[in-house]
């Protein structure tokens, strides 16, 4: 079988990320890892925590206001310019670069850690000047691409969400799996399919239990 129809018969997932969160980061990697034991193909989208919340921020607390206000749009922007500059094939590595730096390393979303997740991905250093660009160039792009994951979930979560095929040939979408450490192999593979035989069901809406620990990144 050729490349070209080994890729064609992938199922596509369609992936939206905010680049700062640390569960969306924690189940992207756990989607690599069914990456490579079911015959799916990601396709990343870009989303934001800044625009599902610029409406709400004086009802949050203080810390994550902050978060919200400032930090949370650079990387948005950044990750929205280089989208458009240099098309979606960009958006997985510059997604994994963010993350490792962000998370992993624990550099936070600094405009330092930003410049160095462009050069770790080869992409063009001049991308962070989007990063304080108040009257953003790619705003519009931005909030469609947000716009086109929230919708298919609602507005009371999100990011992750991840979208595929269903049955019908509409798309199943669902936020999460909310999950820590990443699973891998097997363990991976069994989650995916649990989380894809439930979120089939028609009027399944959540299922949920309370986090006792935030995400661990050793394994990654």
């Amino acid at each position: 079988m050729s490349e070209t129809a080994s890729t064609a018969a992938k199922t596509p997932v369609d992936f939206w990320f905010d680049p700062l969160c640390p569960w969306a980061w924690m189940t992207s990697r756990w989607v690599l890892e069914v990456e490579k034991v079911r015959d799916i193909e990601v396709r990343w989208h870009i989303m934001s925590l800044a625009v599902l919340n610029e409406d709400k921020l004086d009802q949050l607390p203080e810390e994550y206001k902050e978060m919200l206000a400032t930090k949370a749009w650079k990387p948005a922007r950044v990750v929205t310019a280089a989208w458009q500059k240099h098309g979606a094939d960009v958006l997985g590595p510059l997604y994994t670069a963010l993350g490792t730096r962000f998370h992993n390393n624990g550099e936070g979303p600094t405009l330092e850690a930003i410049s160095g997740a462009l050069a770790d991905a080869g992409l063009p250093a001049d991308l962070i000047d989007y990063a304080e660009q108040d009257d953003f160039e790619f705003d519009a792009e931005l909030r469609a691409s947000h716009k086109e994951g929230i919708d298919k979930v609602g507005q009371e979560v999100g990011t992750p969400v991840i979208a595929v095929p269903g049955p019908d040939g509409e798309q199943i979408a669902f936020f999460g799996p909310v999950v820590t450490p990443a699973p891998k192999g097997d363990a991976a593979a069994r989650l995916w399919d649990g989380t894809l035989a439930v979120a089939s069901v028609p009027g399944f809406y959540e299922i949920k239990r309370t986090r006792t620990k935030g995400p661990d990144f050793s394994n990654l």
